[in-house]
């Protein structure tokens, strides 16, 4: 009776074992593409970073590296809870966009960070 009870035991755990694996399987999967958009948003921060070093007490263009840094920032902790949150990136493609074409920025930075933007566009299309 016990061999019985195994053998019909043996099954149902197969079938849990495999799924639970599936499942892992899966997550590391995601956690690999949200550590790939976590490091992009990363990246642009830094680009910012470095360009706001240029503003020069121009209140305008210090709340434009505001608004696209705390937007990347929602982005990026709504990533860290494995949600790809499309209007929190649109909110901070849109931001980068007015840092890009009105503020003063030197060419290197601009180049930087317009190169930024299409990755951000080509990440938030490809989801």
């Amino acid at each position: 009776m016990l061999a019985t009870f195994l053998r019909t035991m043996l099954v149902p755990r197969m079938v849990i074992v495999c799924t639970l694996a599936g499942a892992g399987w899966m997550l590391q999967g995601a956690d690999a593409d949200y550590g790939h958009a976590r490091d992009l948003v990363a990246h642009v921060q830094d680009d910012l970073q470095k360009a706001a070093d240029f503003t020069r007490n121009n209140k305008k263009e210090e709340a434009r590296y505001q608004d696209v840094q705390h937007h990347l920032s929602e982005f990026d902790r709504e990533l860290r809870r494995a949600h790809f949150d499309k209007g929190k990136l649109d909110a901070a493609i849109n931001n980068l966009k007015d840092v890009v074409k009105n503020n003063t920025l030197e060419s290197h930075d601009r180049d930087a960070l317009a190169t930024d933007l299409s990755d951000l566009r080509t990440l938030r299309d490809t989801r």
